[in-house]
């Protein structure tokens, strides 16, 4: 795929330090190592090896999703790309979904929650800080070129949304997601999977107690997701020295049918 004005482009250094730009006619891009005109890249493969004005080379790729969420610029605190993850594959989202994602923070998960509902699906992303929306809008704005048709940006409470919604799947990254159980347990379909997303234990405990307090929701499941990278060199195979380690609890659990 040829890179053109508008997208977003990962340079990666000899020394494999990542830089991502938005690649606009005219534009350069300046470190340690000289510039690079934005010119130079538009309407090249991506894979192709560019050359600084100081002389160092660069690998010019599109990045991935999870290079675009940690290197945005962040507002609110985002959800990492191993934990958005899990939410996908164990929150089971798929494309042609209705799924109600509240709070909108920096706009990471709304990006990945957005790509895989896609043009036959529906996202609602619910905010109640106007600062994070407008950030989020610009962050979703750029990975996709644009709000894309499907993706409905809002400010207010999500428990309105998840009433009129009805949507297939609910993700809650909040501070408190156990106060939005209740409307959860009205709005979501039968047999739809609410995915809640707390750092601490108490915050856990307490989402455990409200899905208990419902009474119709099954299958619960808590986990946390820890990642470590390997650093594999000729015969010198071994683990990095750092990993990512707590971020979040994730919870799963699943709505019974005969619920309101």
């Amino acid at each position: 795929m040829k890179f053109s004005e508008g997208d977003q482009c990962m340079l990666i250094d000899q020394k494999d330090r990542k830089y991502l730009v938005s690649l606009q006619s005219g534009g350069q891009f300046h470190f340690h190592r000289g510039f690079l005109a934005h010119d130079t890249i538009i309407g090249l493969d991506s894979g192709s090896i560019v050359e600084s004005s100081g002389g160092a080379k660069l690998t010019a790729l599109h990045p991935r999703l999870a290079d675009f969420i940690l290197r945005m610029k962040r507002g609110a605190q985002v959800v990492y790309p191993k934990d958005i993850g899990h939410i996908i594959v164990w929150g089971d989202i798929a494309p042609g979904q209705t799924v109600v994602e509240a709070g909108t923070g920096s706009g990471a998960l709304t990006c990945a929650l957005g790509r895989i509902v896609g043009s036959t699906g529906r996202l609602v992303s619910v905010e109640r800080r106007d600062d994070h929306a407008a950030h989020a809008a610009k962050t979703i704005e750029r990975f996709f070129g644009g709000i894309p048709s499907w993706i409905e940006l809002t400010i207010g409470d999500v428990a309105d949304h998840i009433e009129e919604t009805r949507p297939d799947r609910v993700v809650l990254d909040l501070p408190e997601p156990f106060e939005v159980v209740p409307a959860v347990a009205t709005g979501l379909q039968p047999g739809g999977v609410l995915t809640t997303y707390v750092p601490t234990v108490p915050q856990l405990q307490q989402t455990q107690d409200a899905l208990d307090q419902a009474g119709c929701f099954a299958d619960v499941m808590h986990l946390e997701v820890m990642q470590r990278t390997w650093n594999v060199t000729g015969r010198s195979v071994r683990p990095d020295h750092r990993m990512v380690g707590h971020t979040g609890f994730l919870t799963f659990a699943r709505k019974l049918a005969g619920a309101p």
